[in-house]
């Protein structure tokens, strides 16, 4: 049996050519492999290698920059040379290459500025793990930002990507190396922040140095490819995101049997402000999924589930859980389970994880008060249910299902009475 251990530690050879061109009709792109130089494990000479590994073990893999080439298709204008961020990082960009980056560090990164590109108007971070973000929120500073975004979903950040927008400083650098992380993305590092980091060896610290610019490319669209077990190959448009702004959003009405359905309280500033950031984190999520914010951070985020109802309690679940385990790490220091466990040991007063309990209930998991986002409309109205249940006080969705007026009926049944946006499009991500 291979020693899965020496797999993970080793960086592979790839066979993929230096340069690959793609041909659209008479339209011809080309890329370029991107490597970094690392030290050899036996003779401790620079060489020059690309991705660890494909996103496992044994995969080969391989980084391509666009470098030639402009592709019109239909009078869109894609994404062209010279633009590149997580695929032209550059030698001097990796800061530190840690264990030396594989194809989920980059496409974690990558996904992390698909999100950050809609938020770029104030410090914000996100957190990704296995290309979906465990946390995201604004804050006053890049500080109050990671510490935001992690505290949300601790467990799922372990081990995860970082990405800020803003540059790195020496406080949010200080609490990231308290932290295990695999890779943190920044436009920028400021002085000693590099050394603060690097205690963490194996972390891969990377700038990526158009950053600064991302809101750029709220609006541009790639090629997007996905691969079929058959060799062939589906290729479509990335999708664009249409909420900029409050106005961008469409009253929830709906007609059925004649009769006209219209959700009967307006939104209020602070609802739509957290519409417009669950909207944006809704674009790097993996569907069917709901997602629950409040004051510009994510609560409570369900993702790839098979039934709209089932990520809508999925996401409840994870929410009560998470926020247990913020109210026992502030408290005691410790995980909520490493608290559960004591307790059952007979470690531990069991009236320490009662008191923990009873807040989290009586917050229902810091759900109440929240958005409610969903990436497709609710075919019934079960779904918005369950967040009107828990105390959601607003619901964005994209609209258009048959059963529309039953949600609309849900919001003005409820007390207090929950408002509701539609989108206008769906935010399918798979």
């Amino acid at each position: 049996m291979a020693d899965l251990k020496q797999m993970y530690r080793t960086v592979m050879d790839d066979h993929f050519p230096e340069r690959m061109i793609i041909q659209f009709g008479n339209q011809i792109l080309v890329y370029r492999k991107r490597s970094w130089k690392i030290p050899d494990d036996k003779t401790g000479e620079w060489i020059e290698k690309g991705l660890r590994y494909g996103e496992n073990p044994g995969q080969e893999a391989a980084l391509y920059e666009l470098i030639h080439g402009n592709l019109v298709l239909g009078g869109c204008e894609f994404i062209g040379p010279g633009r590149g961020l997580v695929s032209a990082i550059s030698e001097e960009e990796m800061l530190q290459s840690g264990k030396h980056p594989g194809k989920i560090n980059f496409t974690d990164a990558d996904n992390a500025l698909n999100i950050l590109k809609y938020l770029m108007d104030r410090p914000a971070a996100a957190i990704m793990k296995h290309n979906n973000p465990s946390g995201v929120a604004y804050g006053q500073t890049l500080a109050e930002a990671y510490a935001r975004a992690n505290i949300v979903d601790r467990i799922a950040a372990f081990g995860g990507c970082l990405a800020v927008n803003r540059a790195m400083d020496k406080t949010t650098a200080e609490m990231v190396s308290e932290n295990y992380l695999e890779v943190v993305v920044a436009p920028e590092y400021e002085e000693t922040t590099v050394d603060i980091l690097k205690r963490r060896a194996n972390l891969r610290v990377v700038r990526v140095s158009r950053m600064d610019r991302l809101a750029e490319y709220r609006d541009s669209r790639f090629v997007d490819f996905k691969s079929l077990m058959d060799g062939g190959i589906i290729v479509q448009q990335s999708s664009l995101n249409a909420i900029k702004s409050k106005k961008d959003f469409q009253k929830a009405t709906a007609t059925y049997k004649g009769k006209i359905y219209t959700v009967e309280r307006e939104p209020t500033e602070k609802e739509f402000a957290d519409m417009v950031f669950g909207w944006a984190v809704e674009q790097g999520v993996s569907s069917n999924s709901v997602l629950y914010v409040k004051d510009g951070q994510t609560v409570g985020i369900g993702t790839g589930e098979q039934d709209r109802v089932g990520v809508a309690e999925i996401a409840v679940f994870k929410a009560y859980t998470k926020y247990a385990d913020a109210l026992c790490f502030r408290k005691y220091g410790i995980p909520y389970k490493t608290l559960e466990m004591e307790v059952g040991q007979g470690r531990r007063d069991p009236s320490a994880k009662e008191e923990i309990d009873l807040q989290t209930k009586k917050d229902r998991g810091g759900i109440k008060g929240s958005v409610m986002v969903s990436d497709a409309f609710f075919p019934f109205r079960d779904g918005v249910d369950v967040g009107i249940k828990e105390g959601v006080t607003a619901i964005v969705h994209p609209g258009g299902s048959d059963r529309d007026f039953e949600s609309i009926q849900a919001c003005n049944e409820a007390r207090p009475q929950v408002t509701m946006v539609f989108t206008g499009q769906r935010a399918f991500k798979h």
